[in-house]
């Protein structure tokens, strides 16, 4: 049995992977949606990128979990990233959906630099804090109406300290065994830094989603799927 710890990225919490997590239990699993300090119902708490890799790595040490796949959607691929090689052998893989990876000495911010300067003026006009999209910010990203107003309502601004504070890493990031999860409609192949960790070695593997960057909404069973079958179980 498997130990799903899901991660949802910036501005959203433990409530983004309401359609995911019934699938995952059904099939006999366990799924533990986990909201970041500072975000959803944690609002307020402070935060930094380190908080939420402690996050992640209390979620795991809490509930004395095994057979850990921890599963980074967007920015949450940061901190992930970071959790999943402080949690030794309790990981069995981790998945990162359309997501940024980690780099030692870099911030979420450091590798785009076009949007760099928007994120840092939106943290600077908004007390520290990092403005959700518009609704307009969804278009073509394969969500419906409806889906596009779940997560427009239930977003939270996001803490800017977790953005541009650098990662952390004490060994490659390729040596993990990685799912890639690359959802088309965001942009047709991974980020440089991706593709380089896929064209290393064996453990990486690369799969894609004909579908936008919020899959846990547009996709929820289909990404429910593809969790299942990176840890060897049979498909729904």
């Amino acid at each position: 049995m498997a130990e799903f710890v899901l991660v949802a990225g910036a501005w959203l919490g433990s409530w983004a992977w309401a359609e995911v997590v019934p699938p995952l239990r059904a099939a006999g699993h366990g799924a533990h949606p986990l909201t970041l300090s500072g975000l959803a119902d944690k609002r307020g708490l402070p935060a930094g990128q380190q908080t939420h890799v402690q996050d992640i790595v209390d979620e795991v040490e809490r509930h004395d979990l095994r057979e850990v796949v921890l599963v980074g959607h967007s920015y949450s691929g940061i901190p992930v990233g970071q959790a999943a090689e402080r949690i030794g052998d309790r990981l069995a893989r981790v998945v990162f959906v359309d997501s940024n990876v980690p780099a030692d000495g870099e911030s979420f911010v450091s590798p785009w630099p076009e949007g760099r300067a928007a994120v840092e003026a939106s943290i600077a006009a908004n007390g520290g804090f990092w403005a959700p999209p518009a609704t307009a910010d969804y278009t073509g990203q394969g969500l419906t109406e409806g889906q596009v107003a779940r997560i427009v309502g239930g977003s939270t601004p996001h803490p800017g300290a977790t953005l541009t504070e650098p990662a952390v890493l004490r060994r490659p990031l390729g040596e993990l065994p990685t799912t890639y999860v690359k959802c088309l409609l965001d942009g047709e192949r991974p980020s440089p830094d991706v593709a380089e960790l896929l064209a290393a070695g064996e453990r990486w593997r690369l799969v894609t989603m004909d579908t936008g960057h919020w899959p846990m909404f547009s996709r929820p069973r289909e990404l429910a799927r593809i969790l299942l079958e990176a840890t060897g179980t049979v498909a729904l």
